[in-house]
């Protein structure tokens, strides 16, 4: 069971700066070398990660088995299934909630449910589970029933705000191309 969690974790990302020319790198400062003691803890970091991935992706295993409601898989019980987040409803109302049950952030992690808004295109909301972060601005999720009826995994997805803060994102589609831009409430975790 989770605990209360007081307030909203609201923590700006980082722009990914994609591209450097090669007079841009030589001008560069050296990089420093790590610390024996940061290269364990980014060690440590790394198998937690890895592990947290794991164990997401077995509660995931189970969730693309569960029966479909009415001959359809939906977003939500499958979320509710591979991340553990016991909300009841139509995606598009968890973040309210799971206001003061559960953590709410801006920030994307492993595990945590990336909550859409309800918008023109879906009414109802969607929920994904996030299982990869690649980068800033990049990560992978977990998923039911964007395609229709179907599970779909580590969908890339991308984030277009210019606040840098995950409130608008678009899907890759499995052809690469981008798909529509999509509000974000934000991501739900333990």
């Amino acid at each position: 069971m989770a605990l209360p969690v007081a307030a909203e974790t609201r923590q700006p990302v980082n722009p990914v700066h994609v591209s450097a020319s090669a007079s841009d790198v030589s001008a560069a400062q050296p990089v420093r070398k790590m610390t024996r003691a940061e290269k364990r803890a980014l060690a440590k970091a790394q198998a937690e990660a890895e592990q947290a991935r794991v164990e997401l992706k077995a509660s995931v295993k189970r969730a693309s088995m569960l029966k479909p409601v009415r001959g359809r898989i939906w977003c939500v019980p499958f979320a509710r299934e591979a991340s553990g987040i016991q909300l009841k409803g139509n995606a598009g109302t968890w973040w309210g909630k799971a206001a003061g049950i559960y953590n709410r952030s801006r920030l994307p992690q492993v595990g945590a449910v990336m909550n859409f808004a309800s918008s023109r295109k879906m009414p109802m909301g969607h929920v994904a589970v996030v299982s990869n972060i690649l980068d800033s601005r990049r990560i992978q999720i977990d998923h039911a029933n964007w395609v229709r009826n179907k599970v779909t995994l580590d969908q890339t997805v991308i984030d277009v705000s210019d606040a840098n803060d995950w409130s608008q994102v678009r899907v890759v589609n499995a052809d690469g191309s981008l798909g529509r831009v999509n509000p974000v409430l934000g991501f739900i975790s333990n």
